[in-house]
């Protein structure tokens, strides 16, 4: 327990820069209050002791402002910064150097007994807001972004942003997953997910600078199409009107958008290019 408490006070300081000493991080961090609780809760729950189990948890939640089922395994160096409004579900499974931010839920979508929360890989950053539901993996070294709510299964190392969340993998295509992705089964353990964890690119919140929105990159490429496409057009049929003089020449001149339909294009047009180049600042 002291060891793991240890790892846990270490793990404050490596991810947060506020935290100035041991005894500022053991007196003022809910994170912290919360996991030490949590600790015991768990053992508790283990020992077939339920109620008790319970009973302090829930004084965690009234203390701390965090919620996490006695049943809920956490693994080491896990951190919840802030932590205000986090809720961990009864069958929830977080790996090691697992990082949440508050406001964040990881929930179930079924009353039915058995594993219904999500598992956390190692190195996992969820940003404030997010809500992961279901009975799914978020693969190691994954980013959720703030707000995001995610129903499906997280490819490792690839960051999931939005409602419902869309994925984005760094310097590769985007990633499509199949239509039947593996769920956990009610005998789900983090063995597979606990190799060696070496996420030296920690990003507070699962914020990235580099990060754009795919569905405004796909408008920004089909928008440079159409121009390259009218561009192709008008020159066929100039070519037409010197082949053939009889050809309507008046229909290559005229404008084929309105004013309205024009601002429209410049307003996407305008939100593509600050998506593609976010400010540095």
């Amino acid at each position: 327990m002291l060891k793991q408490l240890k790892e846990d006070i270490q793990a404050v300081f490596a991810r947060d820069p506020a935290a100035r000493n041991t005894f500022e991080v053991l007196t003022t961090y809910p994170g912290i209050h919360a996991l030490i609780m949590h600790r015991i809760a768990h053992e508790l729950w283990e020992k077939e002791c339920k109620t008790s189990a319970r009973i302090l948890s829930s004084f965690s939640r009234f203390a701390t402002g965090i919620e996490i089922h006695p049943g809920a395994k956490i693994g080491r160096r896990f951190f919840i910064d802030h932590g205000m409004g986090v809720v961990i579900g009864e069958t929830a499974e977080i790996g090691d150097d697992v990082t949440l931010y508050h406001g964040v839920t990881l929930g179930g979508t079924t009353w039915n007994k058995g594993k219904r929360h999500p598992t956390l890989g190692d190195g996992v950053v969820v940003g404030a807001g997010a809500k992961i539901l279901g009975p799914f993996i978020v693969g190691k070294n994954a980013k959720v972004g703030s707000n995001a709510v995610v129903t499906k299964a997280v490819p490792e190392g690839v960051t999931a942003v939005g409602n419902p969340a869309r994925f984005i993998s760094k310097d590769k295509e985007p990633v499509q997953l199949k239509e039947q992705e593996p769920r956990c089964p009610d005998n789900t353990n983090l063995d597979h997910l606990t190799e060696s964890n070496e996420n030296t690119d920690f990003q507070p919140y699962a914020a990235s600078q580099e990060q754009v929105d795919p569905i405004l990159e796909a408008m920004r490429v089909l928008i440079d199409r159409l121009e390259q496409n009218e561009k192709r057009m008008n020159d066929f049929c100039a070519r037409l009107s010197l082949l053939d003089p009889t050809f309507n020449k008046q229909q290559i001149d005229e404008q084929p958008y309105s004013e309205e339909e024009l601002k429209i294009i410049e307003d996407v047009r305008r939100e593509c290019k600050s998506q593609s180049h976010p400010s540095k600042s």
